[in-house]
């Protein structure tokens, strides 16, 4: 077996293609979130906080030189931290909210009862009998 039909056969198996889809409707699931975040959650927090613009808080360790226009301002920028901390407790509840709904219907699944087999036809009654007869027979 050649490498490409290998590759071919790996590729095609279900749960690459399974992952790959995941990891695109994450990534389209991320930039939803940080749009989410970034326009809908963190302004009214901010109004409330007098104002505040999340993204903009740092506390700047050094700042930046006029002097020397290739030295940038050093600092930590807690408010981008703050607002990826908030885009993660969004995703991190709707995966889990993802995850109690799959064993919800699991549960339901698991809780059915088992179909009961419908009683045998008389066409079956009679089939049944005559393998008996001939088992009795073979003995």
């Amino acid at each position: 077996m050649s490498i490409i039909s290998e590759f071919r056969e790996f590729i095609a198996r279900g749960n690459v293609i399974d992952l790959a889809v995941g990891v695109i409707i994450g990534a389209a699931f991320n930039d939803i979130v940080k749009a989410l975040v970034d326009n809908i959650v963190m302004p009214p927090i901010g109004l409330v906080l007098s104002g505040i613009d999340f993204s903009d808080l740092a506390w700047v360790l050094k700042p930046d030189d006029p002097a020397t226009p290739a030295l940038d301002a050093v600092a930590i920028q807690y408010g981008a931290f703050i607002n990826t901390c908030i885009r993660f407790l969004i995703v991190a509840w709707a995966v889990f909210m993802l995850v109690k709904l799959v064993n919800v219907i699991r549960r339901r699944e698991a809780e059915k009862p088992p179909e009961e087999k419908p009683a045998p036809t008389p066409q079956e009654t009679l089939l049944m009998e005559i393998r008996d007869l001939l088992k009795r027979r073979a003995d």
